[in-house]
């Protein structure tokens, strides 16, 4: 699993922003670790470099869309994703995100602005942003193969019904915060050997939400979220793997006073079959024969994931022999590759035998037809494996 930080996390912003917040979000977090502003801070310029990886993925809608459905595991090698290739040093970033560098993004902080006003000169979001649920979700493996909705119902909290999620017992008991009037944010200008230096700061008064309450609803104490349950519909896509994690928008525990939701992270586990074992996007069965039917050949009935298959065992089959199902195994996540089912045929040796038949094999151990004569078609147990999973 991956140890990353979530990008909305890096820039600070929901999974519902749009493309403008996301670039102000961006360009803030790229101002406070700007390395002019922070020489010689090698974890400044880590963050610097973390933002600028959020900001490529968030910023392009195709990107955005395949993080929000897997995260991180969207971009892994192997998963069907767009690779992970990200701006890796100083020169990288600013030559991909010129258009934001090109701006004077010191402007605000020497004296380039003035005044009380938000940058964007509109009303802050209230509230606070719920939290991240993860819930364990067990598949079997014809779920996996061909992709399933499944319903659950989450505990978790959810928008007061009384207050619709204000806190507030009426409309009458929210009012705007006159400290701020209603950014969330409170401005400072200090006169430095630099010049005047300007710092923007969150509001005491109303901790960043644009607004106090003056009268609290009793059903949530002023909270605006009460503990709750919700059904809720998930969309697994074929060909999820155990360890992998999927994310819905705005699924998690609801926000404090209108605060956004947070998300629901899903992490896939995946149900043992009683006789198959998944290798990747192949699957695989060990068939056992008895020793009459390698030798004349034989037809078996094996199972496969969606149900079962017949195949033929040629005269003289050998041990270790590999046979394959072409497209029995499972499709790569969004994705045209389709494993297969490789069934490893094993000749089944008796442990104990009565008299009769030892001496019936002795007979047969003198045959030149029973001793081995393996030639040069004859693969290695290494070189099946290597045509195997090839």
């Amino acid at each position: 699993m991956s140890t990353k930080r979530d990008y909305y996390e890096v820039l600070g912003v929901g999974r519902s922003a749009g493309a403008d917040e996301i670039k102000k979000a961006y360009r803030k977090v790229a101002m406070q670790y700007h390395p002019d502003r922070n020489p010689g801070d090698n974890e400044a310029e880590e963050k610097f470099k973390e933002a600028a990886e959020a900001y490529e993925v968030l910023s392009d809608a195709e990107k955005k869309a395949k993080y929000d459905r897997f995260g991180h595991q969207a971009f892994a090698p192997g998963s069907g994703g767009f690779g992970g290739g990200h701006a890796s040093n100083m020169q990288d970033i600013f030559s991909q995100f010129g258009d934001i560098f090109g701006e004077d993004i010191f402007g605000d902080f020497f004296g380039g602005q003035g005044g009380g006003r938000s940058r964007g000169g509109g009303r802050r979001a209230t509230g606070q942003r719920g939290s991240n649920l993860r819930v364990k979700l067990k598949l079997n493996f014809e779920e996996i193969s061909k992709g399933v909705t499944k319903n659950i119902k989450v505990k978790k909290y959810v928008s007061c019904n009384t207050c619709t999620g204000s806190g507030a017992k009426d409309k009458g008991s929210m009012q705007t915060c006159s400290s701020c009037n209603g950014s969330g944010q409170v401005r400072k200008v200090q006169n430095t050997f630099l010049g005047q230096m300007q710092t923007v700061t969150t509001c005491p008064t109303c901790n960043g939400e644009g607004a106090t309450i003056t009268a609290k609803c009793q059903s949530c104490k002023g909270e605006g979220r009460v503990y709750g349950e919700e059904m809720v519909s998930l969309d697994i896509p074929a060909g999820v793997q155990e360890g992998m994690q999927l994310s819905l928008s705005g699924k998690g525990n609801a926000g404090e006073r209108g605060g956004a939701n947070g998300d629901l992270i899903i992490l896939i586990e995946e149900e043992a079959h009683p006789h198959l074992h998944r290798d990747g996007l192949n699957v695989a069965f060990e068939l056992f024969v008895t020793f009459p039917d390698a030798v004349f050949g034989t037809n078996v009935e094996v199972p496969t994931i969606d149900g079962k298959a017949k195949i033929k065992i040629p005269a003289g089959t050998q041990s270790g022999k590999i046979f394959r199902l072409k497209g029995k195994g499972f499709p790569e996540v969004n994705g045209y590759s389709k494993g297969d089912q490789l069934i490893h045929v094993n000749v089944w040796t008796p442990q104990n035998v009565s008299s009769e038949e030892r001496s019936m094999l002795e007979r047969m151990n003198d045959s030149n037809n029973f001793k081995p004569h393996p030639d040069k078609n004859d693969k290695s147990f290494f070189e099946k494996l290597k045509e195997a999973f090839s």
